[in-house]
C-alpha cells in the first residue's frame, strides 16, 4: 500500500441512466417495442384518416337507400286500395323486414345517437326527403333506424313511421376492415422482429465476446459479415483482441526476463553483504532492504501477469490459511485464529493464497509486528469469508475506493512505510476474476477488517460443509 508518488485522481465516473422497471432493457425488446408502438399509432391514424373520408361515401350510399325503401313504401301506400294497405304492410314486414306504423302524437321516441357517420347520414335523408323528416332509434318499445315521411308533403296529419332493420344501417365489413388490418398489423411487427434481431445478434455476440476478454480469455474471432457497420466494428474488435493477444505475449516475455535479471543480481548481492564480515546489526539492515527490494519486485510481478489462469476447484479455506499462517508463526508473528476444521469453496487455491499473504503483510506493515493479527474463517449466507483485521490506523472511508488502485497509499503512510502499493490492487483483481469483492471496514477500537467475500456454491449448505472445532483456535507465540 506504498508508493513514493501519489497517483492522479481519475476523472470521475458518469452516473448510469437507468430505464424505468417497466421498460425492457435489452436492445432488441427496446427497439421492438419502440418500432410496435410506432406501427400501432401510424395504423390507429391511418384507420382514422380512413373513416374520415370513407363515412361521407358510405352515407350517401346508405341514405340513397334508405330515401328508395321511403318513396317505394309512399308509393305503395298511394297507389294500393284502402282495403289492401294491411296486406302491403303485412308483406313488406315478412318479405323485406321493413315495418310501417301510423304516426301519432303520444309517441314514445328515443332519438338516434349523435355520431358523425349518423349526422350525415340524416342530414343527406332529411335533403331528399324534406325538413319535416324526423328520425328515431326506438319508436315505443321497437328499436331500429326509424324514419318519418308523408304520404302528402302538406299533410302534417298523415305521417307514418317506416322501420329499417339495423344491418342494412351499420357498416357489414367493419370486423373485416379490422381483421385485414390486424393482419397487416402482425405481419408488420413479424417484419419489424426480424429487422431488430438480425441487428442485435452480432451485438450479443460482441457483448459476449467482450466479456470474454474482460475475464482474461481469449474470444473466438467475429464474423466480419453483415451490415457494414456491424462488419467495421467486428473487424475493429477482431483487430482489438489481437493486439492485446500479442501484448500479452510481449508482457510474459518481459516479465520472465525482469524476474531473472533482476532477482539474480539481488541474490548475488545478499550473499555477498552475509559474507562481508560486517557488524551484525549493518548485515541485518541491509538484508532486510534486499528482501524489500525483492518483495517489490514479486508484487510488479505478479500485477504484471494479471489474472491468474489457474482452473477453479474445491479449495478448503481453512487449511489454506493454516498453511499460509505458519511461516508467519514461525518467525514469531503474533496472530490469533479463528477457522472452522474446515470450509470448502470454489477457488484458485494459489491465487487466493496469494491474497491472503499480501493482507497479512499489509496488516504488519502499517499495525507493526508486535500487534497481534486477528483471522477469522467462516461461511455468511452465500458467501465464503477471509478476514484479516489488524490494530493500525486503519482507512478513512473517503479514502477506502482509492486504495483499491494500483500505486496508492495513505499520505500520513508516505514517510515510514514502505512498499509500492500494489497489495490491495493485487487482491481487488484476485477477488474480481473470483466474482468475489474485498471489503474494507473500519474495526471497532481501531484498526482495519480487510474481507475477502467468495461465492460458495450452496454456502449455506457451505455451513454444512463448515465444521468447526469446540472453541477458536488461538495461536501466539
Amino acid at each position: 500500500m506504498t508508493q513514493a508518488h501519489k497517483a492522479p485522481p481519475g476523472p470521475a465516473s458518469p452516473t448510469p441512466v437507468r430505464a424505468p422497471r417497466w421498460l425492457p432493457r435489452t436492445l432488441l425488446w427496446q427497439t421492438f417495442l419502440l418500432v410496435a408502438l410506432l406501427l400501432i399509432l401510424a395504423l390507429g391514424i391511418w384507420s382514422q384518416i380512413f373513416r374520415y373520408f370513407q363515412e361521407p361515401a358510405r352515407a350517401r350510399d346508405v341514405a340513397q337507400m334508405v330515401v328508395s325503401v321511403v318513396n317505394l313504401t309512399r308509393t305503395a301506400l298511394t297507389n294500393a286500395d284502402f282495403d289492401r294497405r294491411i296486406d302491403l304492410l303485412i308483406d313488406l314486414a315478412a318479405l323485406e323486414g321493413i315495418r310501417i306504423y301510423p304516426a301519432e302524437s303520444t309517441d314514445e321516441l328515443l332519438p338516434l345517437e349523435d355520431t358523425r357517420p349518423l349526422r350525415l347520414l340524416t342530414a343527406d335523408v332529411r335533403r331528399q326527403l324534406g325538413e319535416h323528416t324526423r328520425f328515431a332509434s326506438r319508436w315505443k318499445s321497437l328499436d331500429g333506424f326509424w324514419v318519418s315521411f308523408r304520404l302528402d308533403p302538406d299533410d302534417a296529419h298523415d305521417e307514418y313511421w317506416v322501420m329499417l332493420p339495423p344491418d342494412r344501417i351499420e357498416n357489414p365489413d367493419s370486423f373485416g376492415w379490422l381483421a385485414w388490418g390486424s393482419g397487416a398489423l402482425l405481419a408488420a411487427l413479424l417484419g419489424a422482429f426480424l429487422i431488430v434481431a438480425r441487428i442485435s445478434a452480432p451485438l450479443r455476440q460482441l457483448a459476449r465476446a467482450a466479456s470474454m476478454v474482460g475475464s482474461g480469455e481469449t474470444p473466438p474471432p467475429q464474423e466480419e459479415s453483415g451490415p457494414q457497420e456491424i462488419a467495421v466494428v467486428a473487424h475493429a474488435f477482431n483487430q482489438m483482441t489481437s493486439n492485446l493477444a500479442r501484448m500479452d505475449e510481449d508482457r510474459a516475455l518481459i516479465l520472465a526476463g525482469v524476474s531473472h535479471d533482476l532477482r539474480t543480481p539481488l541474490a548475488r548481492l545478499r550473499l555477498g553483504v552475509e559474507m562481508s564480515g560486517a557488524p551484525d546489526s549493518e548485515v541485518t539492515a541491509m538484508v532486510t532492504d534486499i528482501e524489500e527490494m525483492d518483495r517489490i519486485i514479486g508484487q510488479f510481478l505478479d500485477f504484471g501477469r494479471g489474472d491468474s489462469q489457474e482452473a477453479v476447484g474445491p479449495t478448503d479455506l481453512a487449511g489454506l490459511v493454516r498453511d499460509v499462517v505458519e511461516p508467519y508463526r514461525l518467525r514469531g508473528a503474533p496472530i490469533r485464529l479463528d477457522l472452522p476444521d474446515a470450509l470448502v469453496a470454489p477457488a484458485r487455491a494459489l491465487s487466493i493464497r496469494r491474497a491472503v499473504t499480501n493482507l497479512i503483510d499489509n496488516a504488519q506493515r502499517y499495525a507493526g509486528s508486535e500487534q497481534a493479527l486477528d483471522i477469522r474463517v467462516d461461511a455468511d449466507g452465500s458467501l465464503a469469508r477471509i478476514e484479516v483485521a489488524d490494530r493500525g490506523p486503519g482507512i478513512p472511508e473517503a479514502e477506502v475506493e482509492r486504495m483499491r488502485r494500483p500505486f496508492t497509499r495513505l499520505e500520513k503512510a508516505r514517510t515510514n512505510t514502505k512498499g509500492a502499493g500494489l497489495g490491495l490492487a493485487i487482491v481487488e483483481r484476485i477477488m474480481r476474476a473470483h466474482n468475489g469483492r474485498l471489503d474494507l471496514l473500519p474495526r471497532e477500537g481501531g484498526g482495519l477488517r480487510a474481507v475477502l467475500c467468495l461465492p460458495a456454491a450452496g454456502a449455506a449448505g457451505g455451513r454444512d460443509r463448515m465444521r468447526r472445532p469446540p472453541s477458536a483456535t488461538s495461536a501466539k507465540p
